[in-house]
């Protein structure tokens, strides 16, 4: 008994020691935050003024500030890329869409590209009118992963065909660090790394009710976080697709900043983009009144971790105590999972749309008044946030540190709240309160930062020439890997 009783001690001990850190680490990033405009206008007029070529792999903020060639290039490449999986239709997580984006993007630009992925064995795999793009498909593992010993075969058969791979580009591990080391022209994407779930473990325990069992996440995220620390290394450079990520890769993982690039993601501009007579229309075949004031947005996986249990308590108190909100508000719910009856059972003011295609959320989004992200999920940098950024919505966000450094990054575009119903309710309120005049103009703010920072094309750009220079040796190493132009 008095075992146990000093390891729940010592289980308890070890949350407050890293909630205090999480909780340092947001009040660092807050302030980080508040002042990271005026960090890059100092960059900006440091690189200005000084006139200087830089070593673009040491660059220590995003490449999506930085503008590059959009001509033809003096270079095509051969790519190989590893992904666990390629989306079908419309059912793709963010690992998924980002493969997706970036890579059609890349094949469009001229550069061969050669996929290696698994299989689907309940629907047709999807086929795209591009020349240079090639899938080579193989049968996953028990536990949906990509059978390494088969992918590296299929690869080694496609880098002696022809001209060998110029660069190799990984999903998170869709290439595993066993097969990865003394591969030069290798980078790794991450959207989600251990230490980032540290936070999100924090939350779920706090958010846990007396009747839920206790969970040990946090024990065993932290020895996660040393397993990683020791492996990571064997990728030859990463990209992080956030700031926060990036910092946290070169801190506590250690690894050196010439290795560690930060490329935020990237969403199609051509799709998202403000269309006042769609989002008129999308509202009228649901039956929204004028009357309503306010039509609030949520899209995504309707799952514990990406908040839905706060979202819906939220919005349950809301609706019960204030018969004000509830005439007046109506909240657009696209998406489906196993918070989507509990939704649908909050009555006429919450329309649960499933989920739709991209062309129809695109509607979605120019319908809404602002876009509510509840994630819980401190991992990667979340599209649906810069979907509605570029089709001029302002945002309404979990206070995250890849949400609070590299999205939301001011009160211009939108709102932040604490992962609590409390403060998610004020916030709404405060939403409320502000009305379509405020939200309009923060949705204008939004958008201005995405076309700067979050396109497919932006994205796409940074992630050509990283390939070019890690690909390159001799002189033409040095003019890919140089940077000199203005920073935005």
């Amino acid at each position: 008994m008095a075992r146990d009783q000093a390891t729940i001690f010592s289980f308890r001990c070890f949350c407050f020691n890293i909630f205090f850190l999480s909780a340092f680490s947001s009040i660092w990033l807050f302030f980080w935050s508040q002042y990271a405009g005026l960090f890059d206008l100092q960059n900006q007029i440091t690189l200005q003024h000084q006139n200087q070529f830089i070593n673009i792999l040491s660059f220590p903020s995003a490449w999506n500030h930085l503008s590059f060639p959009s001509g033809p290039l003096p270079k095509l490449l051969k790519i190989a890329l590893f992904v666990k999986k390629w989306p079908q239709k419309h059912l793709a997580g963010g690992l998924e869409r980002h493969a997706l984006t970036l890579h059609l993007t890349l094949a469009k630009r001229g550069h061969e590209l050669h996929i290696f992925t698994t299989s689907s064995l309940n629907s047709s795999f999807p086929s795209y009118p591009i020349d240079t793009l090639y899938f080579h498909l193989s049968k996953p593992t028990a536990a949906g992963y990509l059978d390494q010993a088969i992918v590296w075969k299929q690869f080694q058969s496609q880098n002696s065909t022809g001209k060998p791979f110029d660069v190799i580009h990984t999903e998170s591990v869709g290439l595993m660090h066993t097969r990865s080391r003394n591969l030069t022209n290798l980078a790794v994407t991450w959207h989600g790394i251990a230490y980032e779930s540290i936070h999100s473990d924090i939350i779920q325990e706090l958010l846990r009710t007396p009747e839920e069992p206790v969970a040990y996440a946090l024990t065993q995220r932290a020895m996660k976080v040393v397993e990683e620390v020791k492996f990571f290394p064997r990728y030859a450079h990463h990209v992080a697709t956030s700031d926060h990520v990036g910092d946290v890769l070169k801190r506590i993982y250690m690894i050196p900043e010439e290795r560690v690039h930060i490329i935020l993601n990237g969403v199609d501009e051509e799709i998202f983009k403000p269309n006042a007579a769609k989002g008129k229309d999308f509202k009228k075949k649901l039956g929204i009144p004028h009357s309503k004031t306010l039509v609030l947005g949520i899209a995504g996986r309707l799952v514990k971790d990406k908040g839905h249990p706060l979202m819906f308590e939220a919005l349950l108190q809301m609706l019960k105590e204030n018969d004000s909100f509830k005439e007046n508000v109506i909240v657009l719910v696209a998406g489906d999972g196993p918070w989507s009856d509990r939704y649908k059972g909050l009555g006429a003011s919450v329309l649960v749309l499933g989920t739709l295609e991209p062309a129809q959320l695109a509607s979605f989004y120019n319908a809404i008044d602002i876009f509510l992200n509840p994630t819980l999920r401190a991992q990667g940098l979340d599209h649906t946030l810069l979907e509605a950024m570029l089709s001029g919505k302002p945002l309404m966000a979990t206070r995250l540190a890849s949400i609070t450094g590299s999205v939301i990054v001011g009160a211009e575009m939108g709102y932040t709240f604490s992962p609590t119903v409390a403060s998610l309710k004020a916030t709404l309120y405060r939403v409320w309160h502000d009305g379509r005049g405020v939200l309009k103009r923060k949705g204008q703010f939004a958008r201005q930062r995405g076309l700067q920072l979050f396109t497919a094309t932006k994205m796409a750009a940074a992630y050509e020439r990283l390939f070019l220079c890690i690909s390159s040796d001799g002189e033409r190493r040095d003019s890919y890997c140089t940077y000199q132009s203005s920073f935005h």
